[in-house]
């Protein structure tokens, strides 16, 4: 028996950074975790592009630095360490107006002794832009933090509104070195056998979709069917909401809101049946009778979705033949059947109608 808001739900996470902790999270709730990092970190401590953008910072004496993600921030300072400049670099930033893409950021800065001028709200780049077209940058003097790719949008409206703008490319997405296990997940996604997909980064829905998409798996269609797709923030969700799939996420962008997200919304989407007495609840790989986890097989667990699917009707053997993970025939129906009534514990919860099929016994009075 596993206990947890989560029990009977499988959860894949895409993060490379914190996937662990996000796993812990997810696992001490219930879940059964899925572990696929959809794209990997590349720093340029040793970079020369850094290099040359942070020696452009401090003679430039810039007005104004955006900096986008504390781990990016942190990371730059980190390399000025190592280069022997980060003093001068400090000086560089405490002479300008800091403006952080939300609170991580912030945390970043601060911790390096520095105060940042104000932080977006809504933790997006767009909102960052607004602002400074909206207050005038001709003639500023201004360094951009890149987050992992080039800003090249946000750099060129800066440009074109007449500032100097440095990029500081702290650090690279990249494709994971085996993108083996993101292809199965994305199989496992088409296959029905994830609920709940997480993603914590705007490149790694990006990396994603397009290594599900060169595997030929159709995740797009699959998250319509009812695998959830669960976002930290509207940034992360972009790329899947111009696809046209629903997108979960906490109103504060935070990992743990993230999970608590989930936590709240898989068990809401289950499905419950008063059986035989009984409240039976069906989730991805468990199916929970009064609270009581039951964890079953896969064919089990598809034939009970099954009939769960048409409560109280007849299902034929042939139509649960189609639901079996492997097809089979009429006997691996009845031996699936035969199971899953061992693992309820009771046969009361599913009849045989003689020559038919079989159906779920629903209560009258539910």
């Amino acid at each position: 028996m596993i206990e947890g808001a989560l029990a009977g739900f499988t959860v894949a996470v895409t993060a490379e950074r914190r996937r662990s902790e996000m796993a812990a999270l997810l696992e001490r709730r219930g879940a059964r975790v899925i572990s696929a990092p959809a794209i990997t970190i590349v720093p340029l401590v040793d970079d020369a592009a850094l290099h040359a953008a942070t020696a452009a910072c401090i003679g430039l004496e810039p007005h104004l630095v955006v900096a986008t993600t504390g781990f990016g921030f942190r990371g730059w300072l980190e390399a000025a360490e190592g280069w022997g400049l980060a003093e001068s670099l400090r000086e560089s930033l405490r002479n300008a107006r800091i403006i952080a893409r939300g609170p991580k950021p912030c945390g970043a800065i601060r911790a390096a002794g520095l105060i940042e001028d104000w932080a977006a709200k809504t933790e997006a780049s767009e909102e960052v832009l607004e602002r400074l077209l909206a207050e005038g940058v001709a003639g500023r003097r201004i360094v951009v933090q890149e987050h992992g790719e080039p800003q090249t949008e946000f750099v060129k409206a800066l440009r074109t509104a007449g500032a100097a703008v440095v990029e500081v490319p702290v650090y690279r997405w990249a494709l994971p070195p085996d993108v083996a296990p993101v292809k199965r997940l994305a199989e496992q996604v088409v296959a029905g056998q994830i609920d709940a997909v997480t993603f914590t980064s705007a490149p790694a829905v990006k990396a994603f979709l397009m290594i599900a998409e060169d595997a030929g798996a159709d995740v797009t269609t699959a998250f319509g069917r009812g695998t959830l797709a669960a976002c930290v923030g509207p940034v992360t969700a972009a790329p899947l909401i111009e696809r046209g799939v629903e997108v979960v996420m906490p109103e504060r962008y935070r990992l743990g809101a993230l999970i608590k997200t989930v936590t709240d919304e898989l068990p809401r989407r289950a499905l419950r049946l008063h059986v035989a007495g009984t409240i039976l609840e069906v989730r991805g790989h468990a199916v929970l009778i009064d609270g009581v986890t039951h964890a079953l097989a896969p064919a089990a667990m598809a034939i009970l979705s099954a009939l769960a699917s048409r409560p109280g009707a007849v299902v034929s053997k042939e139509q649960l033949v189609m639901s079996l993970p492997r097809g089979n025939d009429g006997h691996a129906v009845d031996v699936a059947v035969a199971r899953l009534r061992a693992a309820l514990g009771s046969g009361k919860h599913i009849e045989t109608v003689i020559k038919r099929g079989y159906r779920l016994r629903i209560d009258e009075a539910a």
